[in-house]
């Protein structure tokens, strides 16, 4: 799983806070972008609460550790699904004195909460799994196999909510592949329960537990490396600073470019701010009708908000950075 802090629909010209996004014209597509996302959440938290409930009372009818397992996996689903609704909607916040960007990062704080309390929930149960996997305790497979069946169908239709916009936002990027990967764990546990219905082979229920949590911890890592590289402010994985200034440079005028930074505002917007020396045969008007043209040509590189610090070649850069 390999997480980016992707392209949405949302190009945010403004440079400055106060400006207004009324006229733009992507506008329509990226509330429609976002009503569907925000949509999608919903359904998916309703759908997998309900499942969480009757899986949970599965599993204690059952004495199944996989199914208890299973609800703690789909438990942090549903409170990562609700975290991301929360930042979508705080996102959307209008920017104020006290916060010029708005809330876009609340975003990136609910992907990196999410990770982590997938951990902490994956610490609790592999206890009781590995401890279950020694000490087996009879299990009804017949009736685990039937839940966990339930299971493929729900997370199957909760991830098809979100397949529209996966490569848009890292929050529904997450939320797809782990309802994808909560199909495939269901699967397992259906195959457990039958086996374990026909051969009384009770081990095999803290083993199954064991994979389930493996498998969790294989995609919440990488949701944590990301959320984590995102939060410290370093380049986006699908951003490249060397293809970025190659970009500025090729636009004829630029004589060079230092002092550059590129970060995530949200899981779906990024910023830059550079510092440009351009040619002094330029007047002020065209050097500022080049620095609208390199705007316009970094939203085609990802970068939706870009802020362009002009210098001159007989001037040296100040900055103790430069």
């Amino acid at each position: 799983m390999q997480p980016l802090s992707g392209f949405m629909q949302t190009h945010d010209h403004s440079h400055t806070h106060g400006h207004s996004h009324g006229d733009h014209p992507h506008h329509h597509h990226e509330v429609t972008a976002a009503d569907v996302a925000n949509k999608a959440f919903i359904f998916g938290i309703i759908l997998n609460g309900a499942y969480v409930i009757i899986q949970v009372i599965a599993g204690f009818y059952t004495h199944s550790m996989a199914l208890l397992s299973d609800a703690g996996h789909n438990l942090g689903d549903v409170a990562s699904l609700a975290l991301s609704l929360l930042a979508f909607r705080l996102a959307k916040t209008k920017p104020s004195m006290a916060y010029t960007y708005g809330y876009k990062k609340t975003t990136i704080l609910a992907a990196l909460t999410n990770a982590v309390v997938l951990l902490i929930t994956i610490g609790m149960l592999g206890y009781e799994s590995v401890n279950r996997l020694f000490h087996p305790k009879p299990v009804e497979g017949g009736t685990v196999a039937i839940v966990a069946a339930i299971g493929i169908i729900i997370n199957l239709g909760s991830a098809l909510l979100f397949f529209r916009n996966k490569e848009h936002d890292l929050n529904t990027k997450g939320a797809y592949l782990h309802l994808l990967t909560d199909a495939m764990v269901s699967l397992g546990v259906v195959i457990a329960g039958i086996i374990i219905r026909y051969t009384n082979w009770y081990w095999l229920d803290g083993a199954v537990s064991i994979v389930v949590l493996l498998v969790i911890l294989l995609g919440t890592w990488s949701l944590l490396t990301a959320s984590l590289r995102l939060s410290l402010d370093a380049v986006p994985h699908s951003i490249d600073v060397e293809t970025v200034s190659g970009v500025i440079n090729k636009f004829k005028g630029v004589e060079s470019i230092h002092h550059t930074h590129i970060w995530a505002m949200s899981t779906t917007q990024n910023a830059l701010t550079t510092h440009l020396v351009l040619s002094e045969t330029l007047s002020f008007s065209e050097k500022m009708k080049l620095v609208h043209e390199i705007k316009h040509e970094l939203l085609h590189n990802n970068i939706h908000h870009a802020t362009i610090e002009l210098e001159s070649a007989e001037l040296p850069c100040a900055d103790a950075d430069c």
